[in-house]
């Protein structure tokens, strides 16, 4: 994974070329030992004008030109989907080695149209005429809705929010690779400059660029090999948004619960989809991590915190780790997959055994277009 920043000097080409080459690395392989290729961007189509070959164009110097290059597109859940069909592909037998690059390049000197390419991970034909500020994500909105509902329903509370971006960037502050590395006072986010009540802008991601990627192999390929401390996948799941019917997030966790055969009560590590701070928390009980009700108690008794039961966005989290939306969802499986090693230095939860990734991508109505899943477990 690269340093999540604003990468004035650097595009998506030289990102991915350094997730790519440091990936195989950590794996021992080459660009010769990978079968298939799973690239996700999201947003390049209307930033840099780059479509339809994003990958082949990305990679073009890694080697792996010539194998199979799947371009993958899904909002902020992009990269997650990249994940899916790479272990689908290692899973099903189509390869025993299969990569899966996320990369992004979202800042831009107009940022109207960064906002403008996060704005179309919408149904644009049934969205309202509505005046938009161009100068912010119109997520923000939608997550500053949740927020209001949330707080009516649970009690929690503006200074809640706050504690959540507090002890993101505690984390991030101990992450060499997270955008924000300074740390925060309750006090400095409530005061920074309001987006959408009950959210300020210390409560919101930022715009950044940057790439992860993920190596897939085959148990069999492992064991010839001999490949060192690989994480074993339980589960894999993804689902696309239904609204007026059970949402993608509570199918994708469900399904995800089943087929790997873990209890939630069993996770110890868990990175979230928060790309605004109410997100955590009601992420903490989407996944069952507590009681429907008690996510804001989780919070409140430093659960997830590190040294607490289930230490949750170890990383830094969207907020602080940084949110380049097509690196996402593989960004979440290095983090969770450096933590079930024992590599993440000050951050490192105790013990970590089985993890957790969750991640949304775009807006269907009042349900997520895409949401995705991964169990991982030490081995």
């Amino acid at each position: 994974m690269t340093r999540f920043a604003k990468h004035a000097d650097r595009g998506v080409r030289s990102l991915s070329e350094e997730a790519v080459r440091e990936s195989l690395a950590d794996a021992s392989l080459t660009a010769d030992d990978v079968g298939m290729v799973f690239f996700s961007n999201a947003t390049s189509g209307l930033i840099t004008g780059q479509e339809m070959i994003r990958g082949q164009s990305a990679l073009r110097h890694t080697g792996l030109l010539g194998k199979p290059i799947i371009n993958t597109e899904n909002a902020c859940a992009s990269a997650t989907t990249a994940v899916y069909l790479a272990w689908m592909a290692v899973s099903g037998g189509a390869c025993e080695v299969a990569l899966a690059v996320g990369a992004e390049k979202m800042t831009h000197p107009d940022k109207a149209r960064t906002f403008a390419a996060l704005g179309a991970a919408r149904d644009l034909d049934e969205l309202e005429a509505a005046d938009e500020d161009p100068t912010r994500s119109p997520f923000m909105d939608i997550y500053a809705a949740k927020a209001r509902q949330f707080m009516a329903d649970t009690g929690a509370t503006a200074a809640d929010f706050a504690e959540i971006s507090v002890k993101s960037h505690w984390f991030a502050a101990r992450n060499p690779r997270a955008q924000y590395r300074t740390e925060v006072s309750v006090e400095e986010v409530l005061a920074s400059r309001e987006i959408a009540s009950p959210l300020t802008l210390l409560m919101c991601s930022p715009v950044g660029d940057g790439a992860a990627a993920v190596v897939f192999a085959s148990d069999d390929y492992v064991r010839r090999h001999g490949l060192a401390d690989p994480v074993r996948v339980r589960a894999v799941a993804l689902t696309s948004g239904m609204p007026g019917g059970p949402s993608a997030p509570s199918r994708a966790i469900a399904q995800a619960y089943e087929d790997s055969g873990v209890d939630p009560l069993d996770i110890n590590i868990a990175e979230v989809h928060d790309a605004a701070a109410p997100a955590e928390i009601i992420a903490y009980e989407e996944l069952r991590l507590c009681a429907p009700g008690d996510g804001v108690k989780l919070l409140r008794d430093g659960q997830t915190a590190l040294g607490g039961r289930v230490p949750v966005n170890t990383s830094g989290g969207l907020l602080s780790k940084g949110h380049p939306v097509g690196a996402t969802g593989c960004a979440q499986v290095v983090q969770i997959t450096e933590q079930l090693r024992g590599r993440s230095g000050e951050r490192q939860a105790e013990g970590a055994r089985l993890g957790i990734t969750h991640n949304g991508g775009g807006s269907l109505g009042t349900d997520a277009a895409a949401f995705g899943v991964t169990i991982l477990e030490k081995v």
